[in-house]
């Protein structure tokens, strides 16, 4: 299970990075100051995942 998070969240890291550098993310940059929503979800869900997933690999 543990093993799964990490990859889940290193999966959900990299569309999270793909989807920050993406156009759309960029129009939103420019005019809230913010990248999107989506972007900011999947950056936080991965960080999580991973950190949960590498947590458990590290107690067993």
């Amino acid at each position: 299970m543990s093993a799964a998070l990490l990859v889940i969240g290193i999966i959900l890291l990299v569309f999270g990075f793909n989807a920050y550098h993406s156009a759309s993310s960029d129009i939103s940059r420019f005019f809230t100051g913010a990248p999107t929503d989506r972007a900011l979800w999947l950056l936080i869900g991965g960080f999580v995942a991973g950190i949960v997933g590498f947590l458990g690999l590290a107690r067993k």
